[in-house]
């Protein structure tokens, strides 16, 4: 009896070990990233989901539908955007999508039943270099651009410039703040870059 018990206790145990399953081995190849791919470096790259429209800056916009409404344009100095038959409509101080809201509801009832718009934009308005760099300027902007990429279109810094800190007045700001002068400080459109003169 106590053989047979033996028996079936063996059988049991035999068939628990076959059903539990084996855990993965881990190694380097299968070992996941304790940070999300999307939130690396988000600090640093910056963003332009909350861009505010400015003068200089060129837009295109559809309405959908409507090829003789569509085109380019170009904000003008007052911050204005000039259309085809609802004339001119603030951009400046807007995002991309309250633009497109302000263009739809302009045309909507007189013009079209239910106009959709799309816009976006072509080419920023630039930015300005100037102090202790090479070359200072006016450089058209392109997206993700930092300050030292900025020195490098403006051909580097002189002898003299002071590579610890930038000063940089956003585009709408009436005074310039200092930043540390690193790979991840941003420039956006319209700011004017100062390089200072370093201290001997």
């Amino acid at each position: 009896m106590r053989a047979l018990i033996s028996v079936f206790i063996a059988m049991f145990m035999l068939a628990a070990c076959q059903s539990s399953p084996v855990p993965p081995a881990q190694g380097p190849a299968t070992a996941q990233p304790a940070v999300a791919a999307q939130d690396i470096g988000a600090s640093d790259h910056g963003s332009l989901d909350d861009y505010r429209l400015g003068s200089g800056d060129k837009l295109r916009v559809i309405v959908f539908e409507e090829e003789g409404l569509s085109g380019e344009f170009q904000v003008d100095g007052s911050g204005l955007v000039s259309m085809p038959l609802v004339g001119e409509i603030r951009a400046a101080g807007q995002t991309v999508r309250q633009f497109e809201v302000a263009v739809e509801d302009s045309l909507r009832g007189a013009y079209l039943r239910d106009p959709r718009v799309s816009a976006e934009v072509l080419d920023f308005r630039p930015y300005y270099i100037l102090g202790e760099v090479n070359r200072p300027g006016t450089y058209p902007y392109i997206s993700g651009l930092t300050v030292l990429n900025a020195v490098a279109t403006a051909e580097g810094f002189t002898y003299r410039a002071n590579q610890r800190n930038v000063y940089i007045r956003r585009a709408g700001e009436g005074e310039e703040q200092r930043y540390p002068l690193s790979s991840t400080t941003q420039v956006n459109p319209g700011d004017t870059i100062r390089i200072g003169e370093r201290i001997f």
